[in-house]
C-alpha cells in the first residue's frame, strides 16, 4: 500500500531540470524557442519586415542602431515515471517492500509535476508494460495511486523490451525517471536507456538493506522472486565480501552506462527517508 503522508514534505522542493526542453504545451519550463514569452532571451538586429513594436528604443538611443528584444517562449515538459513492478520488487526485509518504496518515489515525482502544472504519467513494467496517458491535475495523481495500490509485483522483468515500447510514446523532450532494483545485465540497461539520450534521464535503484549489505550469516535458502528458483547456500564473511565487490562493480557499470548519455544514477535503500532521497536527486 502506498503511504502518501510524505507528500507535504515535498512542497519544499521543486523539480530541478538542467537542460532546456521543448514541448507543445504552455507552462513553466524554458525552451530554445524564441516567441511571445515573458522571459528576456537576447537582442537581435532589426530586419525589415519584423514587428517594429519590438524595437528597444533605449538601446537605439545609446547605439543609433535598431535592435529588437527577443523573448523565450515558455513551454513545459512531460514527466515520465517508469516503475519496475516485476517479482523481484516484492521483496522487503523491513517495513516496506522495494515496490512500495519505488511506488512512493514515483508518486512523489508525479506530485511535484502536478504542483508545477506539468503533464505527468506513471507506467509500470514486468512481463508487460502498463501504459497510461500523460495528463495534468489531481485526478491523474489519484488515478496513479489507485493503480499502484491495485497492482502486485509479479512476473519477470523485460526491461529492454519495455523501454523499447515506451520510447514510441515520448514525442517531445521529456524528463524521464526509471525506478527499479536494476538487478539485471548492465549491457541491457545501456542499450535500453540509449534510446532516451536526447532527454533528461534519471535512474533510481531501490534495494532492500539486506541486498545492499548482505548483513546475514549462516545457512540460507534463497528464492528467486521472479523465476521462483531456490538456492541453498552458506553465507560466510568471505562470501559477503565477494558479494559487496560484485554489487559495487555492477553499480559502477550502471553509472558508466548512464554517463554515456548524460543520465544520472542513484541508489537508495528502502530505509532511506523519502524526503532525503528526493533532496539528493533534485539538489
Amino acid at each position: 500500500m502506498i503511504n502518501l503522508s510524505f507528500l507535504h514534505q515535498l512542497d519544499r522542493l521543486s523539480l530541478i531540470i538542467n537542460k532546456r526542453v521543448t514541448s507543445n504545451y504552455a507552462g513553466e519550463r524554458q525552451s530554445v524557442y524564441t516567441g511571445q514569452g515573458l522571459i528576456f532571451k537576447d537582442y537581435a538586429i532589426y530586419a525589415p519586415g519584423e514587428d517594429f513594436r519590438k524595437v528597444d528604443w533605449k538601446v537605439y538611443g545609446r547605439t543609433d542602431k535598431l535592435f529588437i528584444k527577443r523573448q523565450e517562449e515558455e513551454r513545459n515538459l512531460v514527466i515520465h515515471i517508469i516503475v519496475d513492478y516485476s517479482g523481484s520488487m516484492d521483496y522487503g526485509s523491513g517495513k516496506i517492500t522495494k515496490a512500495d518504496y519505488a511506488g512512493m518515489l514515483g508518486v512523489g515525482f508525479a506530485y511535484m509535476a502536478m504542483k508545477n502544472n506539468e503533464k505527468f504519467v506513471l507506467s509500470t513494467f514486468a512481463d508487460d508494460l502498463q501504459l497510461f496517458r500523460p495528463r495534468r491535475g489531481k485526478g491523474q495523481l489519484a488515478h496513479i495511486v489507485k493503480e499502484l495500490n491495485g497492482q502486485k509485483p509479479k512476473g519477470t522483468s523485460k526491461f529492454e523490451l519495455a523501454l523499447s515500447r515506451y520510447k514510441k510514446l515520448v514525442q517531445s523532450k521529456s524528463f524521464i525517471v526509471i525506478i527499479s532494483d536494476f538487478l539485471y545485465d548492465p549491457e541491457e540497461v545501456r542499450h535500453a536507456i540509449y534510446r532516451f539520450k536526447d532527454h533528461e534521464v534519471v535512474l533510481i535503484q531501490v534495494l532492500d538493506k539486506v541486498e545492499q549489505e548482505l548483513n546475514i550469516e549462516g545457512d540460507f535458502k534463497l528464492v528467486d522472486m521472479e523465476s521462483r528458483g531456490v538456492l541453498r547456500t552458506f553465507i560466510s564473511p568471505f562470501l559477503r565480501k565477494n558479494y559487496s565487490g560484485m554489487l559495487s562493480d555492477h553499480q559502477g557499470k550502471l553509472r558508466r552506462a548512464c554517463s554515456e548519455i548524460g543520465a544520472r544514477f542513484f541508489t537508495f535503500s528502502t530505509e532511506t527517508p523519502i524526503f532525503d532521497a528526493f533532496y539528493k536527486v533534485l539538489s
